[in-house]
């Protein structure tokens, strides 16, 4: 495996970064997760996009999207498999012990490891955790991943693949590593971005694809919904089959099975939308 480390490339042993990289001691930094087939990302410039929107909004240095480009490229063609999760990391690097950035610059990584296809059909549960909807992370895609972490091993502990938050009004709002839809009255529905959501790539591609609407929704929607389905790089469209002990027959159902449909096609004719 060759990974890129800082301008080059580098066998995965020698793959190294400070011990004191901020993005190590305190989580400052930012990331995306690409879905790659067979060398090819998927929609990698919306994704470059959101790393830099992301890392403004952390107040990192301004990546040098060209030259992370070039890196993903480097990286694909070193390491060919079929489907792989390329994943871009930015973060504020080699920094004093606290939360004062250094002035060394910015460190950057690109790995890519092998995807398996993702069933049609998945679980998820929620948990009593809220996402803070005003928080000076909300609608980052930071490398401070903790609270992801607890509520996604909660969700393994009760048999499923991921976790929902509400936020801290009591709505509906993502998941862990995922956005959420839900279909209300044969309408296709979605939290908008001020519930505290990330902007997810496959989100606003199913958005403008599928003619899905926002809508400020209680967290009890899941309880009512007749089809969810969850979105995201690696999930593309993935229906939901159980939300906690509610199960949905017949997932996926019309609505969810047209979005998973028109995806598939439209990813694969338009490769970087």
């Amino acid at each position: 495996m060759r990974i890129w480390v800082d301008g080059g490339l580098r066998d995965a042993a020698d793959a190294t970064v400070s011990v004191f990289d901020h993005g190590l001691t305190v989580g400052d930094g930012v990331f995306e997760t690409v879905k790659a087939v067979r060398g090819r990302p998927f929609a990698l410039t919306r994704h470059l996009n959101r790393l830099a929107g992301s890392a403004r909004g952390l107040g990192l240095p301004e990546p040098d999207l060209d030259a992370v480009a070039g890196a993903c490229e480097a990286v694909l063609s070193a390491n060919p498999m079929p489907l792989g999760r390329l994943r871009i990391t930015y973060t504020g690097g080699p920094s004093p012990l606290g939360s004062d950035r250094g002035g060394a610059g910015a460190t950057l990584v690109v790995a890519l490891g092998p995807a398996d296809p993702r069933p049609d059909t998945t679980t998820v549960v929620t948990v009593p955790w809220a996402r803070n909807e005003k928080g000076a992370l909300t609608g980052l895609k930071t490398t401070s991943y903790g609270e992801n972490v607890v509520a996604l091993a909660r969700a393994h502990e009760r048999g499923a693949s991921e976790a929902l938050f509400g936020n801290t009004r009591g709505r509906l709002c993502e998941g862990t590593g995922s956005n959420v839809f839900v279909v209300l009255g044969g309408r296709l529905l979605t939290p908008p971005l001020d519930s505290g959501c990330l902007a997810g790539i496959t989100r606003a591609l199913v958005v403008d694809w599928s003619g899905a609407q926002e809508a400020d929704l209680p967290l009890e929607a899941l309880s009512e919904a007749e089809e969810v389905f969850l979105t995201s790089s690696l999930r593309d469209v993935q229906a939901v089959r159980r939300v906690d002990d509610r199960d949905l027959p017949g997932a996926p159902g019309p609505v969810t099975a047209k979005a998973m449909r028109i995806f598939a096609e439209r990813s694969a004719a338009h490769p970087n939308p």
